[in-house]
């Protein structure tokens, strides 16, 4: 009888002993799995911080690259002035030229190669890219670069550019900057030309 209960009471220790092993090697384990999924959504939350950092600045430069394109950066600041020679058709056309509020310094500079302001005439039959155009400075410094507070008067030549413009015509002039938004002029001549004629 004493020797079952010492092999009962011998097996129960056993067990116990593993009992107390195993627990302690759960534990291990929970505390690297533990470890693992720290380490996991450490590395995830970088990760999207990264991407949402980066999708914002990218979002930002879309925003001001979009605003930097549709402001304007002209402004009309006269009225539209043609000019008939023979009374057939008309010449030329001026008129003056401010920046707008915010605008950028636009370069008028007819013989610019390069960064510099198209001009483009349209009606119902033609379209003429690059116009000739003079600029003479009215307010401000004595060169085409059009900056705040400077008023600039551009005249385009029709005759020079092949564009004949008779009476009922309704055309446009499109300016088009190296930045920001064209400025689009839309005119119709009256029935019966005139030296000068006010295109209002």
């Amino acid at each position: 009888m004493r020797t079952m209960h010492r092999v009962r009471a011998s097996g129960l220790a056993r067990a116990i002993r593993r009992l107390r092993d195993d627990a302690g090697i759960t534990g291990l384990e929970t505390a690297i799995i533990l470890i693992a999924f720290v380490v996991v959504a450490a590395v995830f939350a970088f990760v999207v911080l990264s991407t949402g950092l980066f999708s914002s600045e990218r979002s930002k430069e879309a925003v001001h690259a979009g605003l930097a394109k549709t402001r304007n950066t002209m402004t009309i600041q006269s009225g539209v002035v043609a000019r008939s020679a023979g009374l057939a058709t008309v010449d030329s056309i001026e008129f003056d030229l401010a920046l707008a509020a915010g605008g950028d310094n636009v370069n008028l500079d007819p013989a610019a190669t390069s960064n510099s302001t198209v001009m483009t005439y349209i009606d119902a039959t033609t379209v003429v890219t690059d116009l000739a155009f003079t600029v003479a400075p009215l307010v401000g410094n004595a060169n085409s670069l059009l900056e705040p507070g400077e008023l600039l008067r551009v005249t385009i030549d029709f005759g020079a550019a092949g564009v004949t413009v008779g009476p009922n015509t309704t055309f446009s002039v499109e300016i088009k900057p190296p930045t920001g938004s064209f400025l689009v002029i839309q005119r119709t001549t009256p029935a019966a030309l005139s030296a000068v004629i006010s295109l209002n």
